[in-house]
């Protein structure tokens, strides 16, 4: 039997709500990415991406309070990026976000996070509890321009 649909092999990592934390698990995914060659383009997407799940983990989920850990579930193969970022908060609807790209909505100082991750993502899954989002980009060819 071929074990060429296997499951990845996901790495964990607990984090607190700090600049520090996010930049260091950032850090090793884009390295990760990196070694496997993807395209600027997609280390640009999962930064992006990332940094958008974590702060709204860090803002909405834990309210700020930076003590609360984060957990980054993440795999990297040669086909495809894949995190899940975990808070502790009582979760949300996803549904109940105004859509921020609405005339009404341009100003409002947040509600963009996930509509960003879903701009720059493949896949993007919240659960259904609304404290985990999951999301994967599958890698791009490298560009033929000459």
């Amino acid at each position: 039997m071929s074990s060429q649909h296997q499951q990845p092999e996901y790495t964990e990592h607990l984090l607190h709500g700090t600049r520090e934390d996010f930049d260091v698990v950032q850090q090793v995914i884009l390295d990760a990415m990196e070694q496997l060659e993807y395209t600027e383009d997609d280390l640009f997407a999962i930064r992006i991406s990332l940094e958008e799940g974590l702060a709204n983990a860090l803002r909405h989920g834990h309210q700020g309070d930076e003590d609360l850990k984060i957990e980054v579930h993440w795999y990297c193969d040669v086909m495809a990026v894949g995190c899940m970022i975990v808070d502790k908060g009582r979760g949300y609807d996803p549904e109940s976000i105004p859509d921020p790209t609405a005339d009404e909505n341009l100003t409002l100082p947040s509600g963009r996070g996930l509509a960003m991750i879903r701009a720059f993502m493949d896949e993007v899954i919240v659960n259904q509890q609304g404290n985990s989002v999951s999301m994967k980009r599958y890698k791009a060819r490298p560009s033929t321009k000459q």
